[in-house]
């Protein structure tokens, strides 16, 4: 416990250090507040003056008029930095979330695949949204309002002991007692709040991704059974919301019974103390029974928020503890090279003895050689699974090889500046991802550099121009997450129009007509004609047919390459290419 508890106080410090480009609002803040909890406690006593001054004793009543305007001053001028600091608090809390936000999703946008490989998109999603929404309360009702709270608590004993310090002791009786719940109750909400972070992701993950696969869920007539499995951990998510709901619910009527055990030492004491003693006696101490009944509720008051606030700073540090474990990952590639401009793309590409696995050891690609000449198309195939995305994944440096060389002309591709790098090479896998945008945006990925005039041109001379005019909105018609709304061969038109308009030096293609209808098809192969046309160009073949007029074939098994020539050169070797247009074709033409 003692480690954690450093560890906490660590993160909370890590997140106060996010505060200092907003130095101006927490210092208004930081003022507001400690001027509040001065303000406060000051009214008892003030009151208290009042009574035995103006009330008991002389009976001015101008006098007494001019204390009550005094007190309603005090107040109207508590709200006023109530107001001030609240509105600066909230601003500095957005103001620090805001920063946060984008530095993570920055941060994650540079990791490599394979940190999403083995990560729920839900869990990304919660850190993004909703852990930081909870780290936005330490900022807003967390930190200043726990700082304002001992502070009024200070002062408030201050008074209390100036006044009357044996008075006071008969008041604090309940105190230890009070200490010793809040310890209980502290540790009973951690618990509380790690359970709740584990359940909420576990709630997100489920829920983003089988909002996602639903076309799968009720294709195989899984909905009793999704539902049962939701069930299940929405029953989780509910009985970690009512464990702290719980804690709660003992802790805060324990600190009203002592608070009111206060009150009744204050009342015996009172009792005790005018025993015996004269009218004129006893009516000098209502004014200070009253502003030590008012200081206890001003005291019982701040520990029972310090312990609500409490929830706030412990719940956003657990939050801001799974933040920052994102941020200090090293998951990202490098992508600043020694090569920006002098590359020439124009070159050979070269594999030179390279091996790749995502396990340890479990190599997907082994010892591979090859050579592609500029302006080739080469076209790999194999069964699933022998290796052929990885090339080109490698290529693009979405992963990174462990043993070998990559290089485009001299250049070694982990020395190119990945920007550099990736604006030369084009991707169109075969399923095409689409945002929830429009057909424009979708092709130019929100450049501003590319105009209409250029997706226009773009899309005819691909042949996707006549299908894009007939939409109701034209280019600017807004398509539904993933392009749901097109159909299959539409969105790989739509790829292609991407590819062909930021104009690549290498062109890949992950077989973009396996899933097609035939009229879509015969429009996808004159668009890979025309994409192809004077480019370096690598094709992933599913159907082997498309493949025919490849300068180079390079067939794979098992991570490695196992033949290499044309299509016809391959089918007279009787080897593996053969095998595998046979089982396609069932005769040789």
């Amino acid at each position: 416990m003692a480690s954690q508890s450093k560890l906490n106080i660590s993160i909370f410090f890590r997140l106060v250090s996010y505060t200092k480009p907003y130095r101006r609002f927490f210092l208004i803040s930081i003022f507001c507040t400690i001027l509040l909890s001065i303000l406060g406690p000051l009214r008892p006593a003030l009151i208290g003056n009042m009574v035995d001054s103006y009330i008991i004793k002389s009976q001015n009543k101008d006098a007494l008029i001019f204390w009550i305007v005094l007190i309603l001053g005090l107040l109207l001028l508590e709200g006023v930095f109530q107001l001030i600091g609240s509105f600066f608090s909230n601003l500095l809390a957005q103001s620090v979330i805001h920063d946060i936000r984008k530095k993570l999703f920055q941060h994650i946008l540079s990791f490599r695949m394979k940190y999403f490989d083995q990560t729920p998109v839900g869990a990304l999603v919660t850190r993004v949204v909703s852990d930081l929404e909870a780290v936005t309360e330490v900022f807003s009702s967390g930190l200043m309002e726990i700082a304002g709270d001992l502070i009024s608590l200070i002062f408030v004993l201050i008074l209390m002991f100036s006044t009357n310090w044996e008075l006071s002791l008969m008041t604090l009786i309940p105190i230890p007692i009070l200490i010793f719940a809040t310890r209980i109750f502290a540790k009973a909400m951690r618990s509380s709040f790690q359970l709740e972070r584990q359940q909420v992701t576990r709630l997100n993950t489920f829920v983003q991704e089988r909002l996602t696969g639903m076309t799968l869920v009720q294709l195989f007539n899984r909905q009793k059974k999704e539902f049962d499995h939701f069930q299940e951990i929405n029953k989780g998510h509910r009985q970690a919301h009512i464990n702290a709901v719980w804690a709660n619910s003992i802790f805060f009527p324990v600190v009203e019974i002592l608070g009111s055990l206060s009150i009744a030492f204050l009342l015996v004491w009172g009792a005790l103390q005018i025993a015996g003693k004269s009218a004129v006696e006893i009516k000098a101490m209502y004014g200070q029974i009253i502003a030590f009944t008012l200081w206890i509720n001003q005291l019982y008051r701040p520990i029972r928020q310090l312990a609500d606030k409490f929830n706030v700073l412990q719940r956003g540090t657990v939050r801001a503890e799974r933040i920052f474990e994102i941020l200090d990952l090293d998951e990202h590639i490098q992508t600043e090279g020694k090569k920006d401009t002098q590359v020439d793309f124009n070159k050979p590409i070269s594999f030179k003895n390279v091996s790749f696995y995502y396990k340890e050891h479990d190599y997907v690609l082994r010892n591979i050689e090859l050579e592609i000449q500029p302006s080739e198309m080469v076209a790999f195939v194999g069964a699933t699974g022998a290796g052929k995305s990885t090339i080109v994944n490698l290529l693009g440096r979405f992963y990174e090889y462990q043993e070998g060389e990559i290089f485009i002309g001299e250049s070694n591709i982990k020395e190119i500046d990945l920007a550099l790098l990736r604006k030369n090479i084009a991707i169109v896998l075969q399923d095409v991802f689409l945002f929830s945008d429009s057909i424009h945006n979708n092709i130019t990925l929100g450049n501003p550099q590319i105009d209409r005039d250029q997706v226009v041109l773009a899309a005819k001379a691909v042949g996707a121009h006549e299908f894009i005019e007939k939409l109701p909105e034209g280019y600017d018609y807004v398509i539904g997450e993933r392009g749901g709304v097109l159909s299959v061969g539409q969105r790989q038109l739509i790829a292609f129009i991407r590819a062909y308009i930021y104009n690549p030096h290498i062109l890949i293609l992950d077989e973009a007509t396996s899933s097609v209808d035939n009229e879509s098809e015969a429009l996808i192969q004159k668009a890979t004609e025309r994409l192809t046309e004077g480019r370096t160009s690598i094709v992933i073949a599913h159907r082997l047919s498309t493949i025919q007029k490849a300068d180079k074939i390079v067939v794979l098994e098992k991570g490695k390459i196992v033949e290499i020539g044309t299509h016809a050169s391959l089918l007279k070797q009787d080897g593996y290419y053969r095998k595998l247009y046979e089982m396609q074709f069932v005769e040789i033409k």
